[in-house]
């Protein structure tokens, strides 16, 4: 067994890491897949971890608009002196440069929202904090919360936190999610695991998702 494992049979034993399962009425939120993060020169250019995330998730991303069910995204963007970006943009400055105007807070091509598609802008790292995806999703009486994009301890991790305190079920797949280092990334996906949600790898979600195509 791997270091992993035995802390996961150790979480197990100890009554964390249970799992929550699939529901029947998914949605797929698609996080912060940005140009800022997969743009060579921009402060928050982050590979190779989000640009294999991006890649991974185009299979998913199909598949979901196979089955017909919802598709969110979100953006993040600020006012050009950053005022209401709060704490956040003092603790991370190159938030800054996430303006209205600036073509790095658009979606990745290879994800491209469809006129169908919610995009939601957020400010802060949880995708719940201060926006309607919450409502969104209760109104929309979806149970399973599919969660891809980046980075894995920042926006993920804060969304799956908050995705679980609203009453979703959390499905994080592995392969779909990125961040700028390898260690942050993979005790992020260990702690979503063990306390918020399943971090699952993408085929099964696809498996899942092939019982709502048409």
């Amino acid at each position: 067994m791997t270091d992993y494992d035995h802390l996961t049979a150790d979480y197990r034993r100890h009554g964390l890491a249970g799992r929550v399962g699939f529901g029947t009425s998914p949605a797929l939120l698609v996080i912060d897949f940005i140009k800022a993060y997969t743009t060579p020169g921009s402060p928050l250019y982050a590979a190779p971890g989000v640009p294999d995330a991006v890649r991974a998730s185009q299979p998913l991303l199909a598949a979901a608009r196979a089955a017909a069910i919802p598709i969110i995204y979100t953006t993040v963007a600020y006012a050009s002196d950053g005022r209401d970006g709060g704490i956040f943009v003092q603790k991370v400055p190159a938030l800054r440069q996430l303006t209205h105007e600036s073509p790095l807070i658009a979606i990745v091509d290879e994800l491209a929202p469809q006129p169908d598609d919610l995009v939601i802008e957020k400010k802060y790292a949880s995708a719940f904090f201060g926006t309607h995806l919450a409502a969104t999703l209760t109104a929309l009486r979806i149970d399973t919360l599919i969660m891809i994009g980046c980075s894995t301890s920042g926006c993920i991790r804060a969304s799956a936190v908050d995705g679980m305190q609203h009453g979703f079920r959390v499905i994080v797949p592995r392969e779909c999610v990125g961040d700028r280092a390898p260690e942050p990334h993979l005790a992020n996906l260990f702690d979503i695991d063990g306390k918020y949600g399943d971090v699952v790898s993408v085929s099964e979600v696809l498996a899942y998702l092939q019982q709502f195509a048409g």
